[in-house]
């Protein structure tokens, strides 16, 4: 295909600099062997995207503890820039979210990130609908870790159909499900998600499920529906790219996922 006007990636990671050595460290200590292509900086991401011709990266981040809510919402409006997005995060046992997700939305933020291993909840229990509720009402974005994960491969706390009862009762919800709405979980995905209203990211997919697979959960779910992730730093952007560019589906169809469709999303 040709060079797309524009690259958006949807879904990458990054640390405060004092943070990001022992967050790495700590990272990879726990992932089964799995290891990272930058070092979970703002400036190696940002040194990626200038290499791979990104544009502009989504950066999502995590809040393992309720304490470090507030941290991550003010870090987030320090790095956001033209080429950075930040979607801060709210961990479930945080009192005073409401108050903070419309911080969050007044600070003129588009999003929030949540990943039910790293943050001890289930996808659809109870305790998370009015988070979700106070989301909705703000009119963000909720970037969500879909399926099994490389820290937590057996852990079914965001399987498919705890994502689909969630879209089921918050319709208007503008969600992303990453990994093709569920790593590892593809027949679930298959029976709970496709063509629902939710968006899939591409990241740990390529390689992980043979081609294809892929073009066929592109078809079924809507071409229209599918935004370009890479979970940088524990993906190559570069590899990643090209991964989308190889594979056998329309030259519109990769235009909008590694970048029209997110501008529609993220309201560029």
């Amino acid at each position: 295909m040709a060079q797309p006007t524009r690259i958006i990636d949807i879904h990458t990671h990054a640390f405060p600099d004092f943070l990001a050595k022992r967050a790495i460290e700590h990272l990879e200590a726990t992932s089964y062997g799995e290891r990272t292509h930058l070092d979970g900086t703002v400036c190696d991401l940002l040194r990626s995207m200038d290499g791979t011709g990104i544009e502009i990266s989504v950066l999502c981040s995590i809040a393992t503890a309720p304490k470090q809510v507030r941290n991550i919402t003010d870090w987030s409006r320090e790095i956001a820039s033209d080429r950075i997005i930040p979607f801060p995060s709210i961990h479930p046992d945080y009192r005073d979210f409401r108050e903070e997700i419309a911080r969050i939305k007044d600070l003129g933020m588009k999003g929030i990130k949540m990943h039910p291993q790293y943050q001890g909840f289930n996808v659809d229990e109870d305790r998370v609908m009015p988070i979700y509720e106070a989301i909705v009402a703000n009119d963000l974005i909720l970037t969500i870790h879909a399926g099994f994960d490389i820290s937590f491969p057996t852990d079914p706390s965001a399987s498919p159909d705890k994502t689909a009862r969630v879209i089921e009762r918050f319709p208007e919800l503008k969600l992303i499900a990453c990994h093709f709405g569920g790593w590892r979980q593809w027949d679930e995905v298959r029976g709970y998600l496709l063509g629902k209203n939710l968006y899939f990211e591409t990241s740990y997919t390529i390689g992980d499920l043979p081609e294809e697979k892929i073009v066929e959960l592109i078809n079924l779910h809507g071409e229209h529906k599918i935004v370009f992730g890479t979970d940088s730093p524990w993906k190559d952007q570069a590899t990643s790219i090209e991964e989308i560019k190889s594979l056998p589906i329309s030259d519109e169809a990769k235009e909008k996922i590694l970048h029209r469709n997110a501008e529609r999303l993220l309201g560029l």
